[in-house]
Formats: C-alpha cells, sequence, structure tokens
C-alpha cells in the first residue's frame, strides 16, 4: 500500500517503529493543499495536516511508502483514525510529475485548533524527516519558521528526543 507521510511519519525511525515495512519509494507532492501545524492533539499540542485549499498551487511535499497491508491497522491506530484523523485517497506528483496513487490522513474538520502549537520533539520529526528525504529547502525551511513550544512532560520529550530518523 502506498502512504504518504507528510508530517511527522516522514521520519523513518519513526514511523518504521508504527509500521517496520515501511519502505521509502520517493518524495512528491500534494497539490491543492497547505501543511499546517492544527490538528488538535490529546497531549496539549497541535500535529501536522494536509489542508485542503481552493488554491491549485498549494501543496504539500511528503514521502511515499510502502507498507504492508497486515500493518495498515497500526498506523491507523497511532495516527488517531476516527479520532480527529480521517483517511483520504488522493494523487501525488512526484518530481518528474507521475501520478501515484496514495492514501494518507487528514484532519478531521471539528479537530482544528489554530491557537495551539506543535511541541519542539514533534516539529523536529517533521523537519528532519523532509531533510532526511531531500524535500526542497525552502519548503522545509518554512516548516522550520513557524512556532513551536516545549513539551511539559519530560518523561514524554525525552523519549520522543531520543527517536532518530
Amino acid at each position: 500500500m502506498l502512504y504518504f507521510a507528510y508530517g511527522s511519519n516522514m521520519c523513518t525511525g519513526r514511523l518504521q517503529r508504527r509500521v517496520p515495512s515501511a519502505t521509502y519509494v520517493r518524495i512528491a507532492k500534494l497539490m491543492g493543499h497547505s501543511f499546517r501545524f492544527h490538528k488538535r492533539s490529546d497531549d496539549g499540542s497541535v500535529k501536522g495536516d494536509a489542508f485542503e485549499t481552493d488554491n491549485c498551487s498549494k501543496l504539500v511535499w511528503g514521502v511515499i511508502f510502502d507498507i504492508d497491508e497486515t500493518e495498515k491497522p497500526a498506523l491507523d491506530d497511532a495516527e488517531g483514525l476516527g479520532a480527529g484523523y480521517k483517511e483520504k485517497s488522493a494523487t501525488v506528483l512526484d518530481e518528474g510529475g507521475q501520478g501515484h496513487r496514495i492514501f494518507l490522513y487528514v484532519a478531521e474538520t471539528n479537530s482544528t485548533d489554530n491557537t495551539l502549537r506543535p511541541y519542539s520533539w514533534y516539529k523536529r520529526f517533521v523537519i528532519d524527516g523532509a531533510r532526511q528525504h531531500g524535500l526542497p529547502d525552502e519548503y522545509v525551511n518554512a516548516i522550520a519558521a513557524m512556532p513551536d513550544v516545549e513539551d511539559h512532560d519530560r518523561v514524554r520529550d525525552r523519549r520522543n528526543r531520543s527517536i532518530t530518523c
């Protein structure tokens, strides 16, 4: 199954802890969407979202991974399918303009909050994963410039910082 990771799951080390079969395929872009940190999380922060826009020039870069179908329920659970995220099918374009049919998770409308910020460890997964796979510098720098906050839960912070891409 082809999965399009555009947030913290771009970090291969993080994704493979969730679904060990995850294998890098290529980078691609999802047109008509913009990357936002606004999907409310139960940990008091927000996570990434590929927010659908009416502007076809907006895009979200990400990574296509091939995952074993038997591991999809584990990914659904880790991503909070039905509890803030919903699954979406789409076609993404690779750097050569070739289309690839993928699935991804996007925030449910009633699960967004523009007043919260991502934890710095979460944002690090996004940035490190993007750099790991060579996403365009301008795109990565725009995400790096987005505000974040420190996690008050030091154990969770330490645990997440110990995971490398």
